[in-house]
């Protein structure tokens, strides 16, 4: 793995920057377009880390792509038929982020995280140990790490900013700032996008224990799905083959990197400490093998 060919952020002439987020770097192109670009930046407990995995951003646009387009009956996405070579002049430039970068819609997001589970796992977990429920639903008794939950749960939490951590809220919390049309909207398309992604991961022996969506919305008020899409990032994913009720499965995801981080003698606050080139390696390679095992035929 060479760091060289990392990309950490990114510095586009002719082109504002509107926000550094913890992964992406986000332009403006026009008052109806956004350029997105999907850096090798690596966050974790809301940190961005100092140390980068090569070839990171470009997976996680191609699997993106991936479940846009297979979700697309369900709901609009955020993406063009715009290409980087459409919105910026410097060949050089355009070389180097084609992988990693969309030219997307220009929309407004939702002040909200749409987390969805289906596994009981992470702070789902801690929270079930603690209170018996799970962002306050009610629970059935004695269940066990890793359990698949009885049904599929929509957990939504409020967005963050670089640095600081999302808290989980209530879906009365998510009426209140969206509107309950919209709310239940968001629901229940998270859940179905969630579904169909379960159901189709695990055909290829990946079990997606949960995920979180980002929505926004048009000048006409049509809902989209924006961000990234189902990837490591956003997503806990396990092996089928290695998958046991009772304990924390390892994962195809940067669930890698928190486990190793729990490690440390680190408060979980900026700036993150830096990772050995064998943790960055191994994940890197879980990275891909994910995408190889559900993008393949």
């Amino acid at each position: 793995m060479n760091s060289n060919n990392a990309l950490f952020e990114t510095s586009i002439p002719n082109l504002e920057m509107i926000a550094r987020g913890k992964v992406r770097d986000i332009y403006s192109v026009d008052d109806d377009h956004l350029l997105i670009v999907t850096s090798d930046r690596l966050s974790a407990y809301d940190v961005v880390l100092p140390d980068q995995i090569p070839g990171k951003g470009k997976v996680l646009t191609k699997i993106s792509l991936f479940w846009f387009d297979l979700i697309a009956d369900i709901i609009e996405n955020q993406l063009t038929e715009l290409q980087i070579d459409d919105v910026i002049d410097d060949a050089n430039i355009c070389n180097k982020l084609r992988d990693q970068a969309l030219v997307v819609k220009r929309l407004k997001p939702l002040p909200i995280e749409a987390v969805v589970r289906g596994y009981l796992i992470g702070s789902g977990w801690k929270d079930y140990l603690d209170t018996g429920r799970l962002c306050g639903i009610n629970l059935p008794i004695n269940m066990q790490q890793a359990e698949k939950l009885p049904m599929t749960l929509f957990t939504p939490a409020s967005k963050a900013k670089v640095g600081d951590h999302d808290e989980n809220i209530s879906f009365e919390n998510v009426i209140n700032l969206i509107g309950e049309e919209l709310a239940t909207r968001v629901r229940d398309v998270s859940i179905q996008i969630y579904e169909r992604a379960a159901a189709f991961a695990l055909e290829r022996g990946i079990i997606i224990a949960d995920t979180k969506f980002e929505f926004g919305l048009d000048d006409n008020g049509r809902l989209h799905i924006i961000d990234e899409v189902l990837t490591p990032d956003s997503s806990r994913f396990w092996p089928v083959n290695k998958y046991k009720i009772g304990t924390s499965p390892p994962s195809f995801d940067k669930q890698f990197i928190r486990d190793y981080l729990n490690t440390l003698d680190w408060n979980k606050t900026a700036p993150g400490p830096n990772l050995p080139s064998e943790i960055l390696e191994q994940t890197a390679a879980k990275y891909e093998e994910v995408f190889t095992r559900i993008i393949a035929d």
